[in-house]
């Protein structure tokens, strides 16, 4: 579908859900649920608080969805909103804690019938491109969690996060090469 009309599409299910339509809504988080996601892991690097955080974001949309004053921009309102929800849920894990700490990561199963051994590495793997995602400067980790964990395009990005094209792909490349740096000889 071509980027307007998915724009038309999605500013009509903004107007429902405007109207008190929760069936809208719950197809709408559906459709959504993973770049909010993602947006919260690229502001906190912590999956653990990430739940919450995204229970709490979508419960802050449904309330607030009347304070869209163009529904066009949606996804630029969500996105803040799931970014400063995901900021003061990091300075509040650090008042309360000391500091962040790094998030359990969820058991991987492997497809099909894969070796314990050769699961276990594939575990290993996983834990640490996480973690060296998790060490991304927070400046670098959004954009780059945006781009290769949701797929959105690099004028996506920028027009949420508010910057240049040229910035996003800047802060991407920095990202990869510091991804490569800190995962050289582990992997």
């Amino acid at each position: 579908m071509p980027v307007t009309q998915e724009h038309d599409a999605e500013t009509a299910v903004i107007e429902a859900i405007r109207g008190g339509d929760r069936y809208a809504f719950e197809e709408f988080v559906r459709r959504h649920n993973r770049w909010v996601r993602g947006v919260v892991f690229g502001v906190l690097g912590n999956r653990d608080v990430g739940d919450d955080v995204c229970q709490q974001v979508w419960a802050g949309i449904w309330q607030r969805i009347g304070e869209i004053r163009d529904p066009a921009s949606w996804k630029s309102w969500i996105y803040r909103l799931a970014r400063n929800a995901a900021i003061d849920a990091g300075r509040e894990l650090t008042r309360r804690r000391g500091a962040a700490t790094a998030a359990d990561l969820a058991t991987i199963q492997a497809p099909g019938e894969v070796a314990a051994d050769r699961r276990a590495a594939r575990i290993d793997e996983h834990r640490e491109v996480l973690e060296a995602i998790q060490a991304l400067p927070a400046i670098y980790r959004e954009p780059f969690v945006l781009r290769h964990m949701n797929g959105w395009s690099y004028r996506e990005i920028a027009e949420v996060m508010n910057l240049a094209v040229d910035s996003v792909e800047t802060r991407l490349v920095r990202a990869r090469r510091f991804l490569r740096e800190n995962l050289k000889g582990k992997l």
